[in-house]
């Protein structure tokens, strides 16, 4: 069956639908959701049960990096900075020098073991190179993983930030392979033009971003959510424009956002995990649709020699010596290295040579394919009980909360207080927003005069307004009663 304009609605409304019943059961069996995705995909293609013809590996690519957007940012609206403070400088030599040490180890195996030339393998080697966020946060999010210390955060900043490397790696390994003439020196400089650029990039338009969500005034809370959207596709597009990598200031600047006081921030958050939901299942159904599996077949064998490769050695040796200057158990080197995820990202990075028509592009794409199934099927429906073996996980009833949770969730406040605001506060016309107001506390009520109102961020404080004000404890009553009384002289 061919998509078209009649039926493309229809189709797609179908396979979500089916996705989402399917995903629902999936983990009584101990089968990756994701995975689901991607193998309900392939039974509507071609080669499947549906016989959808999509081979169009340009759409899948835009569909993909539409998706990756998502995935990116939600996953950085989710990083809490004072989670991720003490373990950022391993994550970053794990997002960076351990994308690179895997490339190149595994690109070394593939040269050795196939006809391929020196810069196809280490092609091969950089699509893969990266673990895949789409994969690593719905999983263990799934799975509701509690693990010991910081290792969780780490493992998320890995998967979230370590993409813009491996799609430079790509990139410039592609070049290699087109224009043979070229040497990896005359690289160096697109690989710090797209790090650098992406890096500001990044910080600048989150700056921006807030001042924007801020200040804006919108009739209705729901235009926030589609603001944010247009802020981040700005933010993606004129970073690529400028020559910079897009990936990583999308995500940088989820980050910079995900730790500042943002009007309607609740709304926002809840609206970003539905979509970053929508636009996995999307894209792992895209791929699957794009993937012929009687293509797939002839390169089992090379296919599977290679995620192995991959999993025991080439990913290990990088997270061992990324992680050999910095203090930690033996035990979670072997779960990080374990947590090696391939999913979507390497299948969208292996249609760059496709639509680049290089010799070697459909054997490419297909190996990549097999190995980011055979890591989500091996990998991911082992986490569970490795993280147990190796003793790292905490018992279910022990798990912290992160800090997006407590915002976004309904806990049962255990203090009240009013608190009346006098004319010399620190608070006095300004937003709700604007005061730095304490996370564990919420206003639930302001009574200003003889009337009672539900203020939400852009909300300005009065003189002589009486806040009620709902906490966690009545440390929190404390630090809103510092906030609001701080004189501003």
């Amino acid at each position: 069956m061919n998509l078209t304009i009649e039926n493309i609605l229809l189709v797609g409304s179908l396979l979500l639908l089916i996705s989402i019943i399917a995903g629902k059961t999936s983990y009584r069996f101990g089968i990756p959701t994701l995975l689901l995705f991607l193998v309900i995909g392939m039974l509507a293609g071609s080669d499947g049960i549906g016989g959808i013809n999509f081979d169009n590996p340009q759409v899948a690519q835009f569909i993909g990096i539409v998706s990756l957007n998502f995935i990116l940012f939600s996953g950085g609206l989710d990083t809490n900075w004072k989670s991720v403070k003490p373990v950022l400088r391993e994550g970053i030599v794990l997002s960076t020098l351990g994308v690179l040490l895997t490339a190149l180890s595994l690109g070394a195996f593939v040269w050795l073991i196939t006809d391929f030339t020196l810069p196809e393998s280490m092609l091969l080697g950089s699509i893969v190179s990266s673990t895949d966020a789409a994969a690593v946060f719905s999983i263990l999010r799934s799975k509701s993983l509690a693990l010991k210390t910081n290792l969780r955060p780490t493992l998320e900043l890995e998967s979230g930030s370590n993409d813009p490397m491996a799609y430079v790696l790509t990139l410039a390994f592609l070049t290699l392979v087109i224009h043979q003439d070229q040497s990896v020196v005359t690289l160096i400089p697109l690989f710090l033009q797209q790090m650098i650029f992406g890096g500001i990039a990044g910080f600048v338009f989150g700056f921006l971003s807030k001042i924007i969500i801020n200040k804006i005034k919108l009739v209705y809370e729901g235009l926030y959510p589609v603001l944010l959207i247009a802020l981040m596709f700005v933010t993606f597009s004129v970073t690529d424009f400028i020559g910079g990598n897009g990936f990583l200031a999308i995500y940088i600047c989820a980050v910079y956002l995900a730790n500042q006081d943002l009007i309607h921030k609740k709304t926002i958050l809840k609206m970003y995990d539905g979509l970053a939901w929508l636009m996995q299942i999307v894209l792992f159904l895209t791929l699957g649709l794009l993937v012929f599996p009687t293509r797939v077949i002839p390169y089992i064998g090379i296919g599977l020699l290679i995620s192995v490769f991959l999993i025991l050695v080439a990913r290990p040796i990088s997270v061992f010596i990324s992680l050999m200057f910095f203090k930690m158990k033996l035990s979670r080197r072997f779960y990080i290295s374990w947590v090696g995820l391939r999913g979507a990202v390497p299948i969208v990075f292996a249609t760059y040579p496709l639509l680049a028509g290089i010799e070697k592009a459909d054997m490419i794409f297909n190996i990549v394919f097999f190995i980011s199934v055979t890591s989500v099927l091996i990998q991911g429906t082992t986490l569970s009980v490795l993280a147990k073996w190796l003793r790292v996980s905490l018992p279910q009833e022990e798990k912290p909360l992160s800090e997006t949770d407590k915002f976004i969730s309904d806990i049962t406040k255990t203090a009240m207080k009013e608190i009346t605001v006098l004319p010399d506060y620190n608070a006095v016309n300004k937003k709700i927003v604007d005061i730095s107001f304490p996370k564990e506390a919420i206003i639930a009520m302001i009574k200003r005069k003889d009337k009672y109102l539900t203020p939400s961020g852009s909300t300005i404080i009065e003189p002589n307004d009486i806040l009620l004000i709902l906490s966690d404890s009545q440390e929190g009553i404390e630090k809103v009663n510092a906030c609001l009384t701080r004189n501003m002289n």
